[in-house]
């Protein structure tokens, strides 16, 4: 990939539409909505660091049409999964999938390197 006059973008981001959100639950909400939608898929979340921050994502759309949402939490992520219920859109960090059939268990996913930009990471 080529660099964009050392601004740190390559030219795959350009490609890409970033979302910072103010916070998680707002985020989450965008998985809440896809799993409810008639196709029924859930984006992945995933937990890398940038800059010496961590940083929770998901990636949505697909080539062309990709968006990049993403969260900086203000405290480090210690468990496993997210318990994303689905009638009040509450979450908690949770260590493993339990038996709440009215919650989606949201694997973290911890990412060693990822390739992607994010604007104003500051």
């Amino acid at each position: 990939m080529s660099n964009n006059g050392g601004n740190g973008q390559s030219e795959y981001n350009k490609n890409l539409t970033f979302f910072k959100y103010k916070s998680l639950e707002d985020m989450l909400k965008v998985i809440l909505y896809s799993s409810q939608s008639p196709i029924g898929l859930i984006p992945m979340l995933y937990h890398t660091y940038k800059n010496n921050k961590e940083v929770l994502f998901i990636q949505t759309g697909n080539i062309g049409g990709t968006t990049i949402h993403y969260f900086i939490p203000s405290e480090t992520i210690h468990k496993k999964f997210i318990q994303l219920k689905r009638l009040t859109g509450e979450f908690n960090f949770v260590e493993n999938i339990g038996l709440d059939t009215l919650s989606i268990y949201i694997p973290i996913l911890e990412l060693e390197e990822v390739n992607l930009y994010f604007p104003k990471f500051g």
